[in-house]
């Protein structure tokens, strides 16, 4: 009695239809946040990740009173905090949830300060996106809870409290995988309250690196594809 045949090349139909249906993994595309390496090298980052990033070392997070400007406040401590939202295949925009940004060993330049008390970022959460056709960052606050920075200032009169807010409803900085950055420059915030004595106008600058997913072994840094 022969044995049957059909068992084995109905198997080796269904891998071979297995195989063309689903390529490899190196054809598939990169998602547009990855960590170790930008592309297909990399690892895609996972929802419900936390990244993390400080001021680039040997440099401040400033609030200057005029583009460009060199007076106002200069901070040599400051980090945010992020959580993935969604990471779609790039070209794409990655969502994520900024739940801090914090700042201090503040100093300051104004005429009549003399020391900065604070420096406080209000109404957090904020929406972010990372474009990765244009490598743009943009956080946006809302209506109810915009994008609010709040300075306690020691003066020559006492202390005093300002309070400065995104002109645009949003701030916006730029990628760079060369050192895994976010860079944000002269983004304007306009004064909603306060004293005479704080500046009119905020201009915020600064560059955080490397920006690193914490959920992960060992922090690899983040990649923008």
């Amino acid at each position: 009695m022969r044995a049957s045949r059909t068992a084995p090349i109905a198997a080796l139909a269904a891998l071979a239809l297995a195989l063309v249906a689903s390529p490899a993994r190196a054809d598939d595309p990169a998602s547009v946040l990855t960590t170790g390496a930008a592309g297909t090298d990399g690892a895609t980052v996972a929802v419900g990740d936390v990244l993390n990033a400080s001021v680039a070392a040997g440099t401040t997070a400033d609030f200057a009173n005029a583009a460009g400007g060199s007076t106002g406040v200069k901070c040599a401590v400051s980090a945010f905090t992020a959580t993935v939202t969604d990471n779609p295949a790039a070209p794409g925009v990655a969502s994520e949830s900024t739940t801090a940004h914090t700042f201090s060993s503040c100093t300051a330049n104004i005429t009549g300060v003399t020391r900065v008390n604070s420096v406080t970022v209000n109404n957090r959460p904020f929406g972010t996106t990372v474009d990765s056709a244009t490598g743009a960052v943009t956080v946006t606050g809302t209506d109810t809870a915009p994008i609010q920075t709040t300075l306690s200032l020691g003066t020559i009169l006492g202390s005093v409290t300002c309070v400065y807010q995104a002109t645009n409803g949003s701030i916006s900085g730029s990628t760079s995988n060369a050192d895994s950055s976010i860079t944000f420059t002269d983004q304007p915030f306009s004064k909603t309250s306060g004293s005479v004595l704080g500046p009119s106008a905020g201009f915020f600058t600064a560059t955080y690196a490397p920006v690193q997913d914490t959920s992960v072994d060992d922090s690899p840094s983040v990649f923008v594809n």
